[in-house]
């Protein structure tokens, strides 16, 4: 399989939608829950956020279907449910389903009752958090959400990987082309990010990743088997101490943790490992929040998305630092590659497209020819 343009191959976002789609019923998924699944990674790629879209289709999701610990099926149960508030049990279904439905009902509060929030428990990594967000944004509303995650980050002073990346996500409409949308873990980076550099066999920054001894790492592809092993940990927002602010990501990433299992009586920290004490694969049990906030409640939508497009003009407007003719706010990034990405699809590499052909194989889906193949 040879690619072209520096090994990667710009491939159509319908094409490679339409292939995720048929995977995951391939993988028995139902038809209307593998277009949500899809829909979600095909988002990430959309605007540039590439550990999370169809680079994670064979690693997270495929692969935890075949080995028993994600169910194809959800069963979506709601345990207690309050004029504003909901509990869900996802029962280790498919993230991307529960979450959308689960941000549905907190929407469909908050229209009611000005807000609305739904704790999930037993569930599944959900793909980006900015998803859930933007349907908010595009109900007139605020949305917020976070999750946990298996272990990843070590707390400040520490070297244990203990909390999760746990995106801590805004989503504010604005009076411009895109929103105020800020999506991003709570960790210096994400293992999203550290799959990324080992597929391009490229040593991570200093200051990402903390072992044992104390000190930085470096080698992304022994990182991520020593993330499992716990013989490394990601570093909280702030950096590696206090001397950077460390405690602050720390403190953050406690708040999502907390958010994502105490509310739904669902699990945290080492329980989230994906493994028992025999050291058998088990479902990873996440936990998520979502929140809704009707903004018309409070002003009027128009008043309150020009306010907060004046409040990002005038960041942006604001005096630069030497050498800098830019300054951006959250999602500006995001949309920018969305121009430049709409109508040329997504790049994929040759490691994402060996993945692409093997399920391709398994699945039988012989009908799709990728431009990866000629």
């Amino acid at each position: 399989m040879e690619l072209t343009n520096n090994n990667i191959t710009w491939v159509n976002f319908d094409l490679l939608e339409k292939f995720m789609v048929d995977v995951f019923k391939g993988l028995g998924v139902p038809e209307e829950d593998a277009n949500i699944c899809a829909d979600v990674l095909i988002t990430a790629d959309k605007y540039g956020i590439d550990s999370h879209g169809i680079s994670r289709l064979k690693p997270i999701y495929y692969d935890r279907i075949n080995i028993g610990i994600q169910k194809p099926v959800t069963n979506f149960e709601i345990v207690n449910e309050g004029p504003t508030t909901a509990v869900v049990d996802g029962h280790h279904g498919m993230g991307m389903v529960i979450s959308k439905k689960a941000m549905e009902i907190a929407i469909e509060k908050a229209d009611k009752y000005g807000m609305g929030m739904v704790a999930v428990r037993n569930s599944t990594h959900y793909g980006i958090a900015g998803y859930y967000c933007m349907m908010a944004i595009e109900s007139g509303m605020i949305g917020i959400t976070g999750t946990n995650a298996r272990p990843s980050i070590a707390p400040t002073f520490g070297v244990e990987n203990m909390l999760g990346t746990n995106p801590l996500t805004f989503g504010i409409p604005s009076d411009e082309e895109f929103p105020f949308l800020l999506d991003c873990s709570t960790a210096v980076s994400q293992r999203g990010k550290i799959e990324v550099y080992a597929r391009e066999n490229r040593k991570i920054p200093e200051g990402w990743v903390i072992g044992q001894d104390g000190k930085s790492r470096t080698d992304s592809r022994q990182i991520l088997k020593d993330l499992v092993t716990g013989e490394a940990a990601l570093v909280p927002l702030g950096g590696i101490g206090e001397e950077t602010s460390g405690y602050k990501g720390y403190g953050y990433a406690t708040v999502v943790e907390i958010l994502s299992a105490a509310l739904q009586d669902g699990s945290f920290l080492h329980d989230l490992s994906g493994y028992d004490d025999e050291g058998n694969r088990i479902p990873y049990k996440l936990g998520h929040f979502f929140i809704a906030i009707d903004i018309s409640k409070f002003t009027t939508l128009d008043k309150f998305k020009k306010t907060t497009g004046e409040i990002l003009r005038q960041l942006r407007n604001s005096k630069k630092a030497p050498g800098q003719d830019r300054i951006y706010t959250a999602w500006e990034k995001e949309y920018l590659t969305w121009q430049y990405r709409k109508d040329k699809g997504a790049p994929i590499n040759e490691s994402i497209a060996k993945e692409i052909i093997e399920m391709k194989n398994e699945l039988n889906l012989e009908s799709y020819t990728f431009p990866f193949e000629e």
